[in-house]
């Protein structure tokens, strides 16, 4: 048995000292933006008052669970709770799968040109910011020329304020999202059906495996370990709907469908002032969170799958 000398951590930090450097960009960004805010914190347990600044976090008078109580028996939680688990599970629900069938529909094309341009065009949405989704979803759902309610009145019918009404909101949101994101969660699955082995798709063709036989044996097995956590993450994001396009598409008539947790921070922390209870819910909302890819990723590895760690 060969007696392996250990070596101290500087040989390590030495040796791989480019291979660190590139990852310093990443660390720090986590550092400053997600690591060092949690020391405000604090402030969801004291009654803070944003006039005394940075003194004003140590100096506050602490009130406990006074402002998780507030929110809890306010008359918003509840609803602010349902819409927001309905949003993200419309999401899981429909953008989760239509990822992994768009990746296994990409795998299968043959001409590289014609994979490129539709894999290019399926993830350009990705980089369009809120605010250009956003004006665009307006234009089409306009009652004013809108190419939606332009189709309905061809067929006789009459213009809808689609943005008017609680009822289609969910809808419009979700359809969105998922127009938005899903070629982008696509390049995940079809980086790991790069790694699935080919000789196993020959010798299913020889056995003759249809090409619906080779993905549901060969490729989704493949990509099982990559579907489980990328579930698990998507799912610990379930109290967590972004506000971006929600501000920009939302007014108080639709208010009972598409207010959720982060719309009410924004609201309360940056419109009403109220630091230490928005501090609050958002905390609230963050645990949920941890809660929920602790429980996934147990679930997950407990059904024989790869976990997270």
């Amino acid at each position: 048995m060969v007696n392996k000398k250990k070596r101290p951590l500087i040989y390590y930090l030495k040796k791989d000292r480019f291979i660190y450097l590139l990852l310093a960009p990443g660390i720090i960004y986590y550092f400053i933006f997600h690591y060092l805010p949690m020391f405000g914190l604090i402030i969801a347990f004291k009654d803070y008052k944003p006039f005394f600044g940075l003194e004003g976090i140590f100096t506050s008078e602490w009130v406990g669970l006074k402002h998780f109580m507030r929110f809890f028996k306010s008359a918003y939680c509840m609803r602010l709770i349902r819409n927001t688990l309905l949003i993200s599970l419309y999401h899981l629900l429909w953008g989760f799968p239509a990822a992994i069938v768009l990746a296994l529909l990409i795998n299968e094309l043959r001409g590289n040109i014609f994979k490129r341009v539709v894999q290019t065009v399926s993830y350009l949405p990705h980089f369009l910011s809120a605010v250009i989704v956003a004006g665009m979803i307006r234009n089409l759902v306009s009652t004013d020329g809108g190419l939606i309610n332009a189709i309905i009145k061809f067929f006789g019918g009459e213009p809808i304020a689609f943005l008017g009404y609680p009822q289609y909101f969910r809808t419009i949101y979700t359809a969105s999202g998922i127009w938005q994101g899903i070629g982008w969660s696509s390049i995940v699955y079809i980086a790991a059906m790069a790694g699935i082995d080919q000789e196993l798709y020959d010798a299913a063709k020889v056995d003759g495996a249809g090409v619906l036989k080779r993905m549901w044996h060969i490729t989704i097995p493949g990509i099982m370990p990559v579907i489980c956590i990328r579930l698990i993450l998507q799912i610990g994001e379930l109290m967590s709907v972004g506000s971006g396009k929600i501000l920009l598409l939302y007014s108080s008539q639709i208010y009972s469908t598409a207010d959720v947790i982060s719309t009410y921070v924004y609201r309360e922390g940056l419109g009403n002032m109220n630091y230490s209870f928005a501090t609050a819910v958002g905390l609230f909302e963050s645990v949920v969170g941890l809660v929920l890819v602790l429980g996934s990723n147990a679930i997950v590895k407990k059904l024989g799958q790869e976990g997270i760690w």
